[in-house]
């Protein structure tokens, strides 16, 4: 149609010369043109950026291997000769040191203890004379907390003797009960008085003293309840000893307890902490409350359970072999030249050569 128009347009010769010349110049333009827009649609470059290049590092790596000395418990078996005779060990731990000595004698006052007296009397004259010289000091009140809850007596100390232990003893009222547990509890903790003696530094020994069953199991369902609190009281610094009806097969009464007589939440609670206990039927209390004081005083010796042959002992302080001691024959007790220290398991081994009578 471009071409008919131009035909229409010239007509002479020199103007189709001309019109030619002319429509051959547009149709190179024309041509021209519609390959570059040709080019343009059909190779546009969609993307110039070049490829990411990916590097890739290589780690060396070197084992190192390092040598630390350490030290190792070793422990050595030590063997004890057997030609004759049976193996015993006895041992101990070592209690905590204490700095002074507080000890509050819980007594059962009901009826049925006043044939009790006198020998009550004298084991309280017993520790007496067995504690230090110094720094002690001694209460005696009664196992009816409604009555120890309102004691208002100065302790005993060093100097005093036994007529100040047995006036302080008679100022206790008869009570009908025999809650020794909680008559602690109620004194240490709801008596303003024991607030003026008893030391938080000092160690602490509490003796039971009664001929029936411990009482407070509504507060302490369990001996081990009682013994949580009061262990708290002065860690590692606590003691126990109970006087009290035994068994019938142990029993030294002439007339064996009734079963609900014995002390066995006594018992128990004593045995827990490794105190002393004591037949209350025993006519003598001495051994036992000498060994109740003794138990609050670093041990300085052992009396052995049986008659040792001398060259055969051994003695062990926390596994280890100890030489820090001697053995005297005559008394069967090994005497410690270096006091073990707090908390220390000491353990004697010999072989024995005759039982005692007790054994």
């Amino acid at each position: 149609m471009f071409i008919e128009y131009v035909f229409t347009k010239f007509s002479s010769f020199e103007g189709y010369i001309l019109t030619i010349g002319y429509v051959l110049m547009l149709k190179i333009l024309f041509l021209t043109f519609l390959n570059l827009v040709g080019c343009t649609q059909e190779y546009a470059v969609i993307n110039s950026k070049e490829p990411e290049k990916i590097y890739i590092t290589e780690t060396e790596t070197e084992t190192i291997t390092v040598t630390e000395e350490v030290e190792v418990p070793v422990y050595i078996e030590v063997e004890v000769p057997v030609n004759e005779g049976e193996i015993w060990i006895d041992s101990f731990t070592q209690h905590m040191s204490v700095d002074g000595i507080d000890i509050l004698w819980v007594i059962d006052k009901s009826g049925s203890m006043n044939r009790y007296n006198d020998e009550l009397l004298a084991g309280i004259e017993t520790m007496m004379l067995a504690l230090p010289a110094s720094d002690w000091r001694l209460v005696i009140i009664s196992a009816d907390p409604t009555d120890s809850v309102m004691s208002t007596e100065f302790p005993l100390v060093p100097g005093d003797t036994i007529t100040d232990a047995e006036r302080m003893f008679n100022t206790l009222p008869m009570g009908p009960w025999e809650e020794g547990f909680n008559s602690v509890y109620e004194y240490i903790n709801h008596n303003p008085y024991s607030l003026t003696w008893l030391r938080p530094e000092a160690g602490l020994l509490v003796v039971f003293v009664s001929d029936e069953e411990e009482q407070s199991e509504i507060e302490y369902p369990s001996p081990v309840d009682f013994i949580s609190w009061y262990g708290s009281l002065r860690m590692g610094s606590v003691f126990m000893a109970s006087v009290v009806n035994h068994d019938g097969a142990v029993s030294l009464c002439d007339h064996p307890p009734s079963p609900i007589d014995v002390g066995e939440r006594y018992m128990e609670a004593t045995g827990i902490l490794g105190g002393i206990v004591v037949d209350i039927c025993d006519t003598d209390w001495s051994a036992g409350v000498t060994d109740a004081t003794h138990s609050i005083e670093p041990y300085e010796d052992i009396v052995l359970t049986h008659k040792a042959e001398a060259d055969s002992i051994r003695v062990f302080i926390n596994g280890s072999l100890n030489h820090n001691w001697v053995y005297s024959e005559t008394f069967n007790t090994v005497y410690f030249t270096v006091i073990p220290g707090a908390g220390q398991l000491v353990e004697v081994g010999y072989r024995y050569i005759e039982l005692d009578s007790g054994s």
